[in-house]
């Protein structure tokens, strides 16, 4: 009997200490739901600032990587320990200690909600773009030569301005992100995180993630952040740094422009080649870097307005290393081009907070010359288009598109304060149940994909 009591008060015991252990590393933590969006705020060590994430965002973890999985053994038809097996094989022992610290944290913060994942589960996820996109194609292309498979594709539409572009003269940012439905609605993370070493930075993400992953970024050090993808890329080096912890990097310790630039050339894998566009709001200095796995450019100005809708602009990048059309209008990198070339001229000397949520909500088709919803517009909506996506190897009324958009100037982001917008930023609302009653084809996506609603727009701030 007495060993029994003993025992009890031991067990007692040591789930009050861990309890007291999970509610230290939680202290500097928050959550709260705002118009779509789960705002966390993490801070402290890298372990903690995991554990934070993996604690707080568990179920929306889960169900993400879950999701992730269904839709990627359809899409590109390798499971999920395939993925599980690239990140054993060539990612993780690429990763910085400090990174590692911070996955196995939220390995640990799951853990203690009874989530049961490992390191090379959230490595995977965090690596789902360059994995999916990047290495498999490659893959596919080793095993069929000249088969011209290629799955990179067109993610996001985003400007950056400055000078006489803006009506300040200051930097204005903006972004609206691309993608398949069934996974952009799980976009919806705003990470305000505070590590022991580098810049605070705040920017949207998956739960879960390390990075943004679509990539709309503030640093303390005054860099914005922001790319879209080079449609139809070839290439990835597996003994290359991941993409993932390449772009968290340069949120967390670039001070300038050019430490951007070398954090992303060294190492390049080639996964998820972009085109970034930074800002530096202490030089007002905007600059857009393209790059690919062999070849990478940069374009810098104090006075200009630079746009991205998934088209790349170095020649030799486009001849070596893409097999995309750029003399084609019809399709939807270049009649986005089109459109925000026109967009960024009209709004010449007007461009800020306010007119960068019209930009990412436009619905003019350059290429028709009327408003449609389309994919041929700034707030896509390819499942309404009876063409598709074929440079994005999606087809007809494919549920894809805009599925959020953000934006920022400098005054702003010196208070790490930027507006975002869940859901279309035109504010349509995707509705399941008709879209599949329509389009059959595509109900086998309904199991994680119901609606996509549309909210108000939000602004967020970073605690200090």
């Amino acid at each position: 009997m007495k060993n029994a009591v003993v025992l009890l008060l031991s067990l007692i015991c040591l789930f009050s200490c861990k309890n007291q252990d999970n509610k230290d590393r939680l202290a500097k933590s928050s959550l709260e739901y705002k118009n779509g969006w789960f705002n966390i705020h993490l801070e402290g060590s890298p372990s903690d600032i995991g554990f934070q994430n993996g604690y707080l965002l568990s179920n929306q973890i889960d169900t993400a990587i879950k999701a992730t999985g269904f839709f990627l053994e359809h899409e590109t038809k390798h499971d999920w320990n395939f993925y599980r097996s690239c990140a054993k094989n060539f990612l993780w022992d690429k990763l910085d200690r400090e990174y590692k610290n911070e996955i196995n944290g939220i390995v640990e913060g799951l853990a203690a909600k009874g989530i049961m994942y490992d390191s090379l589960d959230i490595t995977a996820y965090n690596a789902t773009q360059e994995l999916a996109y990047y290495y498999v194609p490659q893959l596919m292309n080793k095993e069929k030569p000249n088969s011209g498979n290629n799955k990179a594709p067109g993610n996001c539409s985003a400007f950056i301005a400055t000078g006489s572009f803006t009506k300040d003269g200051k930097i204005v940012i903006g972004h609206n992100n691309w993608t398949n439905y069934l996974l952009g609605q799980y976009w919806n993370v705003v990470a305000d995180i505070v590590p022991e070493k580098g810049n605070h930075i705040i920017m949207d993400c998956m739960p879960g993630f390390i990075h943004s992953g679509d990539d709309f970024v503030i640093s303390s050090n005054g860099l914005l952040i922001t790319e879209t993808t080079i449609t139809q890329f070839l290439g990835f080096d597996t003994t290359g740094i991941p993409e993932f912890q390449r772009a968290r990097k340069v949120a967390q310790y670039a001070n300038n422009i050019d430490d951007a630039v070398k954090i992303f050339t060294t190492g390049n894998n080639g996964g998820y080649a972009n085109d970034w566009l930074i800002g530096d709001t202490k030089t007002n200095e905007v600059a857009r870097i393209e790059l690919g796995l062999k070849n990478y450019r940069v374009w810098r100005s104090k006075d200009t307005a630079i746009i991205g809708s998934n088209f790349a602009s170095d020649e030799k990048l486009i001849k070596e290393e893409t097999t995309f059309n750029t003399t084609d209008k019809n399709n939807s990198p270049n009649a986005r081009k089109l459109r925000m070339e026109k967009l960024v001229v009209d709004l010449k000397g007007k461009l800020d907070a306010e007119t960068g949520k019209v930009l990412e909500a436009d619905h003019f088709d350059a290429v028709q010359n009327k408003l449609n919803n389309n994919r041929c517009v700034v707030c896509g909506h390819v499942d309404e288009d009876a063409v598709g996506c074929k440079e994005f190897d999606m087809g007809p009324f494919y549920p894809m598109g805009s599925v959020q958009g953000k934006v920022t100037t400098a005054a702003m982001a010196k208070e790490m304060k930027f507006w975002a917008h869940m859901g279309h930023p035109c504010g349509k609302d995707f509705i399941g149940s008709s879209f599949y009653s329509a389009h059959p084809e595509y109900k086998w996506q309904e199991k994680y994909l119901k609606n996509m609603k549309s909210y108000p727009w939000v602004m967020f701030q970073g605690k200090n």
